[in-house]
This record gives structure tokens, sequence and C-alpha cells, in this order.
């Protein structure tokens, strides 16, 4: 702490909200192995905890401009790490749930073999269906489907409104289920091949 009662992160804190990278670089190495390892102590998985790593830095220089008004640094941004871990777990959670429930009501019959899709084939499906939007719906529906970003975050990083996001992707989800259905794609099977945008 210095002469002035501000400790090095507070200072490090307001030298990034007056857009000072070389700060922001300093915390990011002063903080990433410890966050690693919270993140890790409840993912049980070193890609996820990386990825939230990442994400909880860059939610903390989107909030860089007022960064100079935390008063605890440390429980700011663990705060944020934990945020960010409890939404990614929930979002498992509901996942595996989900699936469950959709294999455990899917029906095997002999006689509709012929009928039914498999799971490759509903893919295929998709990806043709995909190829139909606009570009900005795809780009959205990517960032939702292999990026597992929020409304929030795909509105931030694309420039558009919270509310318009999530709009698009009530809009795309609804035509991709209609495709599917017009292809005659089971209801729970359609529900497996959308299930990563849930």
């Amino acid at each position: 702490m210095d002469h002035n009662g501000v400790d090095m992160e507070q200072l490090l804190f307001i030298q990034i909200s007056k857009g000072g990278a070389e700060a922001f670089k300093r915390l990011f190495e002063l903080y990433r192995v410890r966050i690693f390892g919270f993140v890790y102590s409840f993912t049980h998985s070193a890609v996820d905890a990386e990825e939230i790593v990442q994400e909880t830095f860059l939610s903390l220089w989107n909030a860089r401009f007022t960064l100079n008004k935390v008063e605890n640094p440390k429980a700011y941004i663990f705060r944020i790490a934990k945020n960010k871990t409890l939404n990614h777990l929930e979002k498992v959670s509901r996942r595996n749930k989900l699936m469950q429930h959709v294999w455990a009501n899917i029906e095997w019959s002999q006689n509709t073999v012929d009928d039914q899709l498999n799971v490759n084939e509903c893919q295929e499906l998709l990806n043709k269906a995909i190829g139909n939007l606009s570009r900005q719906k795809q780009e959205i529906f990517i960032l939702s489907r292999d990026r597992g970003l929020s409304h929030e975050e795909i509105a931030s990083q694309i420039g558009l409104s919270k509310s318009r996001v999530k709009n698009i992707m009530v809009e795309t989800l609804r035509y991709l289920r209609w495709y599917l259905s017009k292809h005659q794609v089971t209801i729970l099977k359609t529900i497996a091949v959308l299930l990563f945008v849930f």
C-alpha cells in the first residue's frame, strides 16, 4: 500500500480505468492462476476453467472505465469469476437434464426406422438450414452454439442490443425447428439436435 492508502491492485484498477493496457496485463498475470484454480475446483475441467478465466478478464476489460470506483479489486474479480462459473454450471446442468429427458422419451421401433432420420442426418439438415440464414443470424447462432456466449455477451461483441440478439435467436430457432420438422424429423430429435443452443 502506498502513502495515499491505495494498494497495488487498486492502483492497477485506476490505471486500467484510464485505458492502461500494460496495467491490465499485469493484473491478468497476477490473478490468472488464482482464478483458474478457483474455477477448476468447481468445473473439474481445465478447458472450461481456462475459458471462464478469459471471459472473466474480458468482462473486466469491458467494465474498465468504472474500475477506479472499485474499493476491493480482489473481491470484484472473484465475484465476476464466481458468477461466470455459476452460469456455466447451470447451463451444463440444464443441458444434461434436457438430454436425459430426450433420450428417455425416444422410442426405438424397427417399424419406424425408415421414417426417422439418425442424428448425423439431422445435423446435415441443420447445417443446410443454417446456410439459409442471413449472415448476421449465422454469426449470432454460431456465437451461441459454438462459444456458448450469453445474449448480453453476443450483443456486446457485435454491437446490437441484448433484446435484439434475443429476438434474432428466437427467430432463428423457430426457423430451424420448422425446417427440421418439414423434413419429417421428430420433435424429440429436433430438440436433441438443437440442444446445444438452449
